[in-house]
């Protein structure tokens, strides 16, 4: 029998301690970071107890791994939205995609350090999924390109290749004091993607 508690179904219970785990990690994964935030910790902060914990997640590597899942999925959606209503030239849509993309992360520093930063300080638990959304996105710019002029050199390695330089510009933000502005970040990346794939700003 499915008993409720506080009006709240075991189903219920559980979706909600997932959710406040969940918003625990998304700020103490940012900072501390991964390597500093024991369970015990989580858990103060989500105010379940440790054996609610397990009931949720695996451990703190799984936990991880959802929440930069649900970056790169919200990340992807700001991307793809942006680059459906961009003008339809070669320009329009990289020009849209790259801010929409640097916007959207530098819009929350904890979305940028899980991303950019705790991405490679994890180690081995986020090596799968990095490569997972390092794929996605590539693919992206494929898709958004390939409609245009050809490329000077393999498509998919050059989307790869941007797909980087644009982590390394976040990194930079994430970790320099003073920040670049958003607004540099966005026209260095320009100025990458405009010189790789040979176009010129045509004023959109």
């Amino acid at each position: 029998m499915n008993r409720s508690y506080r009006g709240m179904s075991a189903e219920q219970r559980l979706a909600d301690r997932r959710e406040r785990l969940m918003a625990a990690a998304y700020t103490l994964y940012a900072k501390p970071g991964f390597t500093a935030t024991t369970i015990e910790r989580l858990c103060a902060e989500a105010r379940i107890s440790n054996r609610a914990f397990y009931e949720c997640f695996g451990g703190r590597e799984e936990l991880l791994r959802a929440i930069h899942e649900q970056c790169v999925e919200e990340s992807m959606a700001a991307i793809t939205k942006a680059l459906q209503d961009a003008p339809q030239t070669l320009d329009g849509q990289i020009k849209s995609g790259i801010r929409a993309y640097i916007e959207f992360t530098t819009a929350d520093w904890r979305r940028a350090r899980i991303m950019h930063l705790e991405v490679r300080r994890s180690g081995d638990v986020l090596t799968a999924s990095r490569q997972r959304a390092v794929e996605m996105f590539a693919r992206l710019i494929e898709e958004a390109t390939i409609a245009y002029e050809p490329p000077p050199a393999n498509l998919h390695l050059l989307s790869l290749a941007m797909v980087g330089a644009i982590q390394e510009l976040l990194i930079e933000w994430v970790l320099a004091d003073p920040a670049p502005s958003v607004e540099e970040l966005v026209q260095v990346a320009l100025l990458v993607f405009r010189r790789s794939f040979r176009t010129v700003d045509d004023g959109v």
